[in-house]
């Protein structure tokens, strides 16, 4: 079957995904920062073995990783862990800023919150955790994300605590840094309501946007991801892990179909596995797919209750969706919706309006793009480092820009200058007269007559670069053009 080409209906197709989420502030049981800067300095090393679970069994996917017999060593930075990290003390009262967060994101998922939350142990023993477990607990129920194929169901939404980062293995050793063990991570499990491979991806983006609308989550590489799960008629539930991109879910999902197909074509029984993401969008065997015998009770966190009064509170107060801000964004300053998309994800609400409501004689759209887009052309065009442009310099020039002392086409010079660090002389780019940028025009059309009207802009804009507005060059040569 050629790729891109797949019939899910008619291969029944299940899919759904996980989606893991970092919370900024503080970990989810100690006071040590999230993502704080500092030396490693903190080294020990321990084995780990696996316990049977809340059934009295050990784990399937436990057991694979304990026959493995290694050693696993450790390394963190003593400002970013404690001795909570290193399983040498119990774990501190619930981080309730945390906890909050993870229950507005249930609220914005239309979910039901629990009336008492309960953490449990998931057995580990992959050395990810110290302690051979990681905690994590129940918040809500039955959520909805809306999606333009129809309601995807979110049956659960966990809080849990993140694992350690691998940084190195061998035969007979695994090493891990500890600093993002404990970092509050709120899990997202939808239902098998997906319907492709290209809804997949659309699934994973609503969720992402609406835990980026909190303002609270941890953003960079590594800090969401996303597992899919799936199957198809004849073969078997497999949790592929490790995308970073969402561009990638749809092809990482067809190559596991077709994978499937193969084997079920040659008649070769399909396990239950997990599955790693490969760059190449391929998948590889991680281990067997863990069941319930890996869960236990925590014994050292005692029940949270959840009042209707919390209910009520966190639900007056939810931050509006970032979606719905772009729409404001554009309604309101008349922008494309890439600008107001940018001007939301880049964080520049702010500056924008102020600048919007002090510079009534230039348009939105042109101080939307002198924020986002200008910078990015002085790197481009000139080479010049723009990261040294700020907002006083914006604002400086923008005043330039309101005052007609300068046309548009001087904005991007006079802040390549201020890039480099020179004093900005407004005086070379003053407006060029209506009467000489006319008389100049009238006189290259008889100097250089026959040219085409890209030739004259290209002659006009290298004579009074930074000075004309290309615009008004472009009217005055379709009237004489014409005429």
């Amino acid at each position: 079957m050629e790729k891109g080409n797949i019939d899910y209906g008619l291969i029944g197709f299940k899919c759904g995904l996980e989606i893991h989420q970092q919370l900024s502030g503080k970990k989810l049981f100690c006071n040590c920062p999230v993502n704080a800067e500092g030396k490693d300095d903190v080294r020990f090393e321990r084995k780990i073995r696996a316990v049977a679970g809340e059934t009295g069994e050990v784990d399937t996917a436990a057991r694979y990783e304990m026959k493995k017999g290694r050693k696993f060593l450790y390394e963190s930075s003593s400002s970013n862990t404690c001795l909570v990290e290193y399983d040498e003390e119990p774990p501190h009262p619930v981080n309730r800023d945390a906890l909050e967060t993870a229950l507005t994101v249930a609220l914005l998922l239309k979910a039901k919150v629990v009336d008492e939350i309960h953490f449990m142990r998931k057995t580990v023993v992959d050395g990810s955790n110290v302690s051979g477990f990681q905690r994590t607990a129940l918040i809500a129920t039955d959520g909805i994300i809306e999606t333009s194929k129809g309601n995807v169901s979110v049956p659960t939404i966990c809080i849990e605590e993140e694992a350690a980062q691998k940084v190195e293995h061998g035969e007979d050793f695994v090493k891990y840094n500890l600093n993002r063990l404990g970092i509050p991570l709120i899990e997202i499990a939808t239902g098998t309501d997906i319907m492709d491979a290209e809804h997949a991806k659309e699934t994973a983006g609503i969720i992402g946007m609406i835990l980026r609308s909190t303002g609270k989550v941890v953003r960079g590489i590594g800090s969401i991801r996303q597992d899919v799960n799936l199957s198809i008629s004849g073969g078997a539930r497999t949790e592929v892990k490790g995308f970073q991109d969402l561009r990638a879910i749809p092809k990482v999902i067809d190559f596991e179909i077709e994978r499937q197909q193969k084997l079920i074509a040659e008649g070769k029984k399909i396990e239950q596995e997990v599955r790693k993401a490969e760059s190449d969008f391929t998948t590889s065997f991680l281990r067997p797919m863990p069941g319930s015998s890996r869960l236990y009770p925590e014994t050292d966190i005692p029940p949270i209750e959840i009042t209707k009064d919390d209910i009520e509170k966190l639900g007056g107060n939810l931050p509006k969706l970032i979606t719905q801000k772009v729409e404001d964004v554009e309604k309101k300053y008349s922008l494309s919706n890439e600008l107001a998309k940018e001007i939301i994800s880049e964080d520049v609400l702010d500056v924008f309006s102020h600048l919007v409501k002090k510079f009534d004689n230039v348009e939105p759209k042109v101080i939307a793009h002198t924020i986002l887009n200008i910078p990015k052309e002085i790197k481009t065009r000139f080479g010049i480092d723009s990261g040294k442009i700020t907002h006083e310099d914006i604002e400086l020039v923008l005043s330039f820009l309101n005052a007609g002392k300068i046309p548009k086409e001087a904005v991007i010079e006079l802040l390549a200058s201020a890039a480099k660090g020179e004093e900005l002389d407004v005086s070379k780019y003053a407006p060029v007269s209506e009467d000489v940028l006319e008389g100049e025009i009238r006189q290259m059309l008889i100097d250089k007559a026959g040219l085409s009207t890209s030739a004259y802009m290209g002659m006009i804009m290298g004579k009074y670069r930074g000075k004309v507005d290309g615009k008004r060059i472009l009217d005055l040569l379709n009237k004489y053009i014409k005429e």
